[in-house]
């Protein structure tokens, strides 16, 4: 159900972190005009800070009534559910330390919840601390094993407001991409094959098989990455997943790399897509042996300013990598 009841952003959210042990009542009194908050969550591989992503104003208002409700909601029954949507809001602002703690608080009370540990494991991605997330992702695949498939509903809803995905996907989905950023590829392509099982629409069939596809062209088994691509048609019906499915159909050789890269483009939702798109293209140069050019690509990717996006942190890793390390 959707609530339009708007409440201002308001100070001190770690005072309501203990509500987790028992419920206290919030005041308007500490309520502050509504602004968006510009501070350090993260420091890249790079060593560069990571800030806040401002969003537009309109942007900005939605998602802070909405934290506000998810804080509401948990302050007078601080409930499994509530906390987890309290956590999630406060990372859609940006803000993933705080949300980190609020899933930590909340695992005191509910040590068995996969959700907790599968949400955790997600922020601790954000933050770029992947050993802590591969720790909570495994721990999550363990708790929920042998429950149902569940539908988790989304935050920020799709253009047909249809929830996609579920939490064993995206679980192994998680768990999968933090061994990718850690060049274990083997471990990756592992979890990605276990993803692939309850991959069970187009738009997480083309996601995880752009990242399979990715991982088995980082192992050399060039004959398995190119089997995977005999399922991806031109006419898929993709909701919301049309980055990767571009980048399938540029493997196939339907596309052009130069199809996908426009960064100039000043839409910003088309721009976050181009950073997904943006990194198949470079690592695409990269396993094809021009590294220069994948370099390149990596480096704009790095540029434009949305280092949550996952396609971002894949470029921070190989450009960290490129200067540090040994590609395979």
């Amino acid at each position: 159900m959707k609530l339009l009841l708007l409440f201002s952003q308001q100070i001190g959210l770690l005072a309501f972190l203990g509500c987790l042990a028992c419920s206290t009542s919030s005041s308007t009194s500490d309520a502050t005009p509504l602004q968006q908050i510009d501070q350090v969550e993260a420091f890249s591989l790079l060593g560069t800070e990571l800030r806040t992503i401002p969003d537009s104003e309109a942007t900005f208002r939605k998602k802070d009534s909405l934290l506000a409700i998810a804080r509401s909601n948990f302050d007078n029954s601080p409930s499994l559910e509530h906390a987890i949507w309290f956590g999630r809001r406060t990372a859609y602002l940006s803000h993933y330390q705080e949300a980190i703690d609020i899933f930590s608080q909340a695992m005191e009370k509910y040590p068995d919840s996969p959700e907790l540990y599968r949400h955790r494991g997600h922020r601790y991605i954000s933050i770029r601390k992947f050993d802590e997330a591969i720790s909570d992702l495994q721990r999550a695949v363990t708790l929920a094993e042998g429950r149902p498939i569940e539908i988790e509903q989304d935050g920020l809803p799709n253009k047909l407001n249809i929830p996609l995905s579920s939490l064993q996907f995206n679980i192994w989905y998680h768990l999968a991409l933090a061994q990718y950023l850690q060049a274990d590829f083997a471990e990756a392509a592992t979890s990605w094959e276990q993803c692939m099982k309850v991959s069970t629409n187009p738009d997480l069939l083309c996601a995880t098989t752009d990242w399979l596809y990715m991982t088995y062209r980082r192992l050399g088994r060039e004959a398995e990455a190119a089997q995977l691509l005999e399922g991806i048609l031109p006419d898929m019906e993709i909701i919301e997943n049309n980055a990767y499915h571009n980048r399938l159909l540029m493997y196939k050789g339907m596309k052009q790399p130069e199809d996908l890269l426009d960064f100039a483009n000043p839409d910003a939702e088309e721009r976050i897509k181009i950073v997904t798109q943006g990194y198949g293209v470079g690592n695409w140069f990269l396993y094809n042996g021009d590294q220069a050019k994948a370099f390149e690509i990596f480096k704009q990717v790095t540029q434009s300013g949305y280092w949550s996006a996952f396609g971002y942190i894949a470029a921070e890793a190989e450009v960290f990598h490129l200067q540090n390390h040994s590609i395979n």
